[in-house]
């Protein structure tokens, strides 16, 4: 991608999901209208949802983006792996915008400045961001869930232990009010379906019980496995420090519930973080 460019265009729109505005913008809400959102106390501050085609998993990540309808959110930051090139740190798209067929979605430039300053591990680049796909297929979910918003978009190219928590603390130093905090990941690749679920089980229930440390040493020592382990511990390192304690988990299958192949499956899982006010 050209450096100069400030609006990055998309890259997958056709392939995870539909290039036309009107075809996206209906498989979306057929999916979101597909779902009845489940009945959690307080207002959702964290997001963990899957980034495959919506073909695969769609379904899974209309039951987290379902608790979002009828809210609005100045910013969203979402938190992604790089699945095509190694980086050093983790990037912040530097542009302006990330453009889909519902439109651009303006990035929060004051809080990426931000975000930048509070941590050196944070560096504005294009790296990870060309033709990464897990961050571009959940914006259509949000234009549709909440409207307009403005976007954080954070790509991790080294998943270490010591970056996700410092990424964790970061965000946590510079979120104010109205942000929500998305990570995008699916979990195992291409096991048969009954080893996938043992594996998914393990990061279901680190998710579930909101334990980043025991999260962390599963996905280190291969437990369990998640593309965006990373971005989900750092997600909920941050939403910890917030003061939340509670993740909900929403939808857990894999891609031979949709597929009906059974040898080789992917993993994915929804859940939910919401803060409640004190009575």
């Amino acid at each position: 991608m050209n450096q100069l460019s400030t609006v990055r265009p998309c890259a997958v729109c056709g392939l995870f999901y539909p290039a036309g505005r009107n075809d996206v913008e209906q498989e979306v809400r057929t999916l979101l209208g597909t779902i009845q959102p489940r009945n959690i106390e307080g207002r959702v501050e964290g997001l963990i949802v899957p980034h495959a085609g919506y073909h695969y998993s769609g379904t899974t990540a209309a039951h987290a983006f379902a608790q979002l309808l009828g809210r609005t959110y100045r910013t969203v930051v979402i938190v992604s792996p790089s699945h095509r090139e190694y980086f050093d740190g983790v990037s912040v798209y530097p542009g302006d915008g990330y453009a889909t067929p519902l439109g651009t979605v303006p990035v929060d430039t004051a809080l990426r400045s931000a975000l930048e300053r509070e941590s050196e591990l944070v560096k504005p680049s294009i790296a990870g961001h060309g033709d990464e796909h897990a961050i571009e297929v959940q914006l259509p979910f949000l234009q549709c869930a909440i409207g307009q918003f403005m976007l954080v978009p954070i790509v991790m190219g080294d998943q270490r232990r010591e970056y996700c928590f410092e990424l964790g603390r970061a965000l946590n130093e510079v979120l104010g009010n109205d942000v929500l905090l998305v990570a995008s990941s699916d979990l195992s690749h291409y096991y048969p379906a009954t080893v996938a679920d043992k594996l998914d089980r393990i990061i279901r229930d680190d998710v579930q019980s909101f334990n980043t440390e025991q999260l962390m040493q599963d996905l280190e020592v291969k437990r369990g496995e998640a593309c965006g382990g990373g971005p989900i511990v750092a997600v909920m390192a941050a939403l910890r420090l917030r003061g939340l304690h509670t993740m909900h988990v929403l939808h857990h299958c894999n891609s031979g519930d949709v597929t009906g192949e059974r040898q080789s499956v992917v993993g994915y899982l929804s859940a939910a973080a919401c803060a409640v006010k004190p009575s």
